[in-house]
């Protein structure tokens, strides 16, 4: 297993990212935005996924939009680590701005379409960009953050983009409840569509497809199957 990140740091619209580029002939005019969880753009993991798109011929672009502020990695092992605190600090006014200027340094430099991955806080980002057709594609992997069914029918309503999510077991965030809720009213009563898909993986927790222990076989199925899922969701759809 690979443990050392192939892509690289680099400042685009004043902002820091890390990037990962396909080694071959790519699409120059599209681009993944990855829009980490509360562990930000440096987690390990996190990076290797970049990596992985990158390998299957998407540019790949992770956002710090926690402006250098992330949850430290072992904060829920730590009672003093108020969790709340960081969130009144890590709102839409504080976050978004980055985001937006990071499309359009990457618009200057020729990017036209523009997919989005998020995994739990990153979701909320993707539906929004989703909701303002700023994005073609949309994944979500555990997502957190959504008012259920309020951001669903606004998606079914308003968005555009084909929405892919990878969903699990045990998920307090978008639990089974709102896993049923989403394929009835995105799905119109199905999991898998054209323009939509909900991926389940038996077993699974929140956050498996970043943070999953590998050392599980249903966890470890289901971290590379979401990936799987969305690689080939974003080349069908991007």
């Amino acid at each position: 297993m690979r443990l050392r990140p192939a892509g690289k740091s680099e400042f685009i619209g004043g902002v820091r990212c890390y990037v990962g580029t396909p080694s071959g002939e790519y699409a120059k005019e599209k681009a993944i935005l990855f829009l980490p969880d509360i562990f930000g753009i440096d987690l390990i993991n996190a990076q290797l996924l970049v990596d992985d798109f990158a390998r299957n011929g998407f540019k790949t672009i992770s956002i710090d939009y926690l402006n250098d502020d992330p949850v430290p990695v072992n904060a829920f092992g730590t009672p003093e680590f108020d969790l709340k605190a960081w969130f009144s600090k890590h709102g839409n006014e504080e976050t978004r701005p980055n985001v937006n200027k990071v499309m359009a340094a990457l618009k200057e430099q020729g990017v036209t379409v523009f997919g989005a991955t998020g995994y739990c806080f990153g979701a909320r980002y993707c539906f929004d960009l989703a909701f303002e057709k700023a994005i073609k594609v949309t994944v979500v992997s555990h997502p957190s953050l959504l008012k259920i069914p309020e951001d669903l029918e606004k998606y079914k309503n308003v968005a555009e983009a084909p929405l892919l999510i990878n969903s699990c077991t045990v998920d307090t965030q978008f639990p089974l409840e709102a896993q049923a809720e989403a394929d009835r009213i995105i799905g119109g009563g199905k999991q898998f569509t054209d323009n939509y898909r909900r991926e389940y993986f038996e077993g699974c927790t929140h956050g498996f497809a970043v943070r999953g222990d590998l050392s599980d076989e249903k966890v470890k199925a289901g971290k590379e199957g979401s990936f799987k899922a969305a690689v080939e969701f974003f080349k069908n759809h991007l």
